[in-house]
């Protein structure tokens, strides 16, 4: 069946009609979350996709970038030109867009081989922004290695007005208009957004309650990006401060972090990113890095082209662990407090062990979980213990090989906690 809507109107959201810092009128599609009704008749739901088509008259000093494959671009009578963008793949109405302005386009190579990467920035900062979204093509290289094949046929990085600082868009990443420094300063956004093009865009979220398989995932996955380009102190560096983050978030908030509030700008928060991003740390640490990994493709396999929630990619990750993981996703995703620990340590007699006592201080049921502890001995020398926690206190006694000058509680940046470490 087909159905022919016939409707006009200056839509009051979700097709933003503006200017651009340089006062040149701009048209930009911005529909996350639920905004995309307001320009388009749709039923907004992530779990609704489908193939889109835009065919765009406009004046013919505009270009028009949008999803998919450019099908036909021809001049028409009165100084106008007609666009026909096509995506065949489906997509939820959160990430179906358009963009209509003064560009100026570089078409900066391929990634895998044969997905076109190109800029679409203003013609004003033509040469800065050439510069800074040429990285994007080495980032979309590195996340194909290792997540899977790109569900697109193109990839556009274009400058906007979106009212985030960037916006996933499927094929055609909006990014906020002062993106374009000169400097390259935004090439973490840029890994964030074309994350989003597996998990979020291709393999969706059944319903923002579970945003997190969106927002944690390409948080994480820009840590892994930084990890092997910059080295691990860049990941422990950025998982700290994203600690302090959830850790300032939950002492405000008393929201799991699958949440099924309606005001779905609410989720854009500490739970749905940093948090979601922890939990995938925590999963990667726990059960090792080859287990993770593969679960990471595994889920992408399974569920591009569909939509899943947190059950599902729990049932991958233990599919792979080969043991069962409901106490981990329960605690993490469903709770909506975190660990807070109040760690001692004391030398035994005749200082050939020392006795570690672990009390959690937050409100409700024990979490569990592995603890890590770095031993200081003199000399500079140091050994990482690991100890299981999965009561609200405990007392555990470890052997030590030498004179022990500290310790230290999760050396690795490796668990969501509040809380130190002290000496009795």
């Amino acid at each position: 069946m087909t159905l022919t809507i016939i409707y006009k109107g200056v839509p009051q959201n979700g097709l933003i009609i503006s200017k651009n810092k340089y006062g040149n009128r701009t048209f930009f599609g911005d529909n996350w979350p639920n905004r995309a009704h307001h320009w388009l008749p749709c039923v907004e739901d992530p779990a609704d996709k489908a193939p889109v088509e835009f065919i765009v008259t406009a004046p013919n000093h505009y270009k028009v970038v949008a999803n998919g494959v450019l099908a036909e671009e021809s001049n028409l009578s009165g100084n106008r030109k007609e666009t026909h963008w096509k995506e065949t793949v489906p997509l939820p109405t959160k990430v179906m867009v358009i963009g209509v302005a003064e560009f100026a386009v570089q078409h900066i190579g391929y990634a895998g081989n044969c997905i076109p990467v190109s800029s679409w920035v203003f013609p004003e900062n033509r040469k800065e922004g050439f510069y800074d979204y040429e990285t994007a093509k080495d980032v979309l290289n590195w996340h194909i290695s290792y997540i899977g094949p790109y569900a697109y046929q193109k990839l556009a990085n274009v400058q906007s007005k979106t009212m985030f600082g960037g916006m996933e868009n499927a094929s055609a990443i909006f990014y906020y208009e002062g993106s374009v420094t000169g400097n390259r300063s935004e090439e973490e956004l840029q890994s964030h957004e074309i994350v989003h093009q597996w998990f979020g865009n291709h393999a969706t979220e059944k319903s923002f309650a579970h945003l997190w398989l969106s927002e944690g995932f390409a948080t994480y996955l820009t840590h892994l990006y930084t990890e092997s380009k910059y080295g691990t102190d860049s990941l422990n560096k950025r998982m700290e401060a994203d600690r302090t983050g959830v850790l300032e978030f939950v002492s405000s908030s008393h929201r799991p972090v699958v949440d099924t509030t309606r005001d779905y700008m609410r989720l854009l928060n500490a739970n749905s990113y940093q948090k979601g991003g922890w939990i995938l740390h925590m999963l990667r640490r726990e059960l090792g890095d080859t287990v993770f990994h593969k679960s990471i493709r595994d889920y992408y396999a399974m569920y591009g082209g569909k939509n899943a929630d947190s059950r599902d990619l729990q049932q991958i990750f233990e599919n792979n662990a080969g043991k069962k993981l409901d106490g981990f996703f329960e605690q993490w995703l469903h709770r909506p407090v975190n660990p807070k620990l109040d760690i001692s340590w004391k030398f035994l007699p005749g200082n050939k062990a020392i006795e570690i006592t672990v009390t959690q201080l937050q409100e409700g049921a024990a979490f569990a979980f592995p603890l890590e502890l770095g031993l200081d001995y003199k000399g500079k020398s140091t050994e990482v213990k690991e100890i299981s926690i999965s009561k609200k206190t405990e007392t555990i006694s470890i052997p030590i090989a030498a004179e022990l000058e500290s310790v230290m509680a999760d050396p690795n940046i490796s668990l969501l906690y509040e809380g130190q470490i002290k000496r009795q």
